[in-house]
């Protein structure tokens, strides 16, 4: 028995390197899986804020974005907790925290948050394919020769119709009204899921770097940026295909005579994106402007642990801040897209340049935030596993991010086909 617990390596033994004073219980316990957390949620909540700007505020020229953000939020949403599945010892008893959420603890919560939140986006999805879905049953039933496939998708279609089959106008006015209303009742909720992950850091007390009013408004700030540009990069690509496969005349396009031409495709997508690049600029000047002053502000008041933080973010952590995070994922994409002749390309470019800076903050705010000691006299560096010896380092590794980042593109493809994100259709109310 003594042997087997010898054997056995502490959780964050295997991916952290100590240096000087540390505590000798002391390891990078929150490792890759707690930055891909914060990071997931937060293009969980950006996405669904980009929806919302054509749903509540009835921007025209956003109709075909704010829907396609609207599938790709609902495609991110089960990959939300999937980073703490996967970081949790006992996997299984993360479904504790659905089972019996209550507000008592931060983590709790997230049970409450979560399920209201998932119940708002699937309440309107229905409400904008509720006469798609109708149409469906309508087409699949008018064909005389089914096939089990057929029969399938007719189950399917009528079931998620829920039994309203009035496809009138007055019934679909009735649906835009109760989509607008679920969209404005989300972006307050949309915005406490990622605020209250900021707000997990800003509440530990014994960590100097996390404790601060301003974490939870720098995460929702951050999360829409992010969620935006996620939303641009995808909406892009996708455009891009469907254009490859309107020249080649593929797929649906070989039979379908209604299908968008390549001007037309090539038009909207300049047209959405140059747009809603617009409102990605401000968000992001609103979120480095806060997490600015929040740095000012710690420097100014001179805490006691200062001499230690000072370190961490003017030296060691000096790179992936002010190089990587502010310089390549803030300074750089700004510049890209607030310069004369800015082009679809170049706000691509920058939309991915973004994504990483928000992805180096949550980077270093987690990862950064254990760096040092509680003796305040020694530091400590996570080297991130890449080649998996076992399941722990396959989670708490490069392979186990990887599978949570490619997990929302395989939903949101089946997701796709159920709701197609492009869908054309007078009689659908957007």
């Amino acid at each position: 028995m003594i042997e087997h617990a010898a054997d056995m390596i502490v959780h964050g033994e295997a991916w952290t390197i100590k240096e000087l004073f540390v505590l000798p219980n002391e390891y990078i316990y929150w490792s890759i899986q707690i930055v891909m957390y914060p990071f997931m949620t937060g293009l969980v909540a950006g996405a669904f804020v980009l929806s919302s700007l054509y749903h509540v505020f009835h921007v025209e020229k956003l109709k075909e974005i704010a829907k396609f953000s609207l599938v790709f939020s609902f495609a991110l949403l089960p990959v939300a907790m999937m980073p703490l599945l996967l970081h949790l010892q006992q996997p299984f008893r993360g479904i504790n925290v659905m089972m019996t959420p209550h507000f008592t603890s931060a983590i709790a919560a997230f049970g409450i948050v979560f399920t209201t939140y998932a119940c708002i986006v699937a309440t309107e999805l229905w409400f904008v394919y509720r006469v798609y879905f109708v149409r469906q049953v309508e087409k699949i039933r008018s064909q005389e020769l089914k096939s089990v496939f057929d029969i399938g998708r007719l189950a399917l279609f009528t079931a998620l119709t829920l039994g309203a089959m009035d496809t009138s106008k007055e019934a679909q006015v009735k649906d835009h009204k109760a989509c607008s209303t679920m969209a404005a009742i989300g972006i307050p909720v949309a915005c406490f899921l990622h605020g209250y992950a900021g707000f997990i850091f800003g509440s530990v007390k014994a960590n100097a770097l996390w404790m601060t009013p301003l974490m939870p408004v720098i995460f929702i700030c951050s999360a829409v940026v992010s969620g935006i540009a996620l939303c641009i990069l995808c909406y892009v690509i996708t455009q891009e295909i469907r254009k490859f496969m309107a020249k080649r005349k593929m797929a649906r396009w070989a039979d379908d005579p209604g299908a968008p031409t390549v001007e037309q495709l090539e038009g909207a997508k300049q047209e959405e994106v140059s747009m809603v690049s617009n409102y990605l600029l401000y968000f992001m000047i609103a979120a480095v402007t806060l997490e600015i002053l929040d740095m000012i502000f710690r420097g100014y008041t001179q805490v006691k642990s200062w001499d230690i933080l000072r370190e961490v973010l003017l030296d060691r952590d000096f790179t992936k801040i002010f190089i990587l995070q502010y310089g390549l994922g803030n300074v750089v994409p700004f510049l890209m897209m607030i310069l004369p002749g800015r082009n679809v390309r170049r706000t691509t470019i920058a939309c991915a340049l973004v994504l990483f800076g928000v992805f180096m903050m949550r980077w270093n705010v987690v990862i950064g935030g254990q760096a040092f000691s509680l003796s305040f006299a020694g530091f400590m560096h996570y080297h991130l596993p890449i080649i998996p010896h076992d399941a722990e380092t396959f989670k708490e590794g490069f392979f186990g991010a990887l599978t949570v980042m490619v997990t929302p593109f395989v939903l949101f493809y089946f997701i796709n086909k159920i709701m197609p994100a492009f869908h054309k259709d007078e009689d659908v109310v957007h």
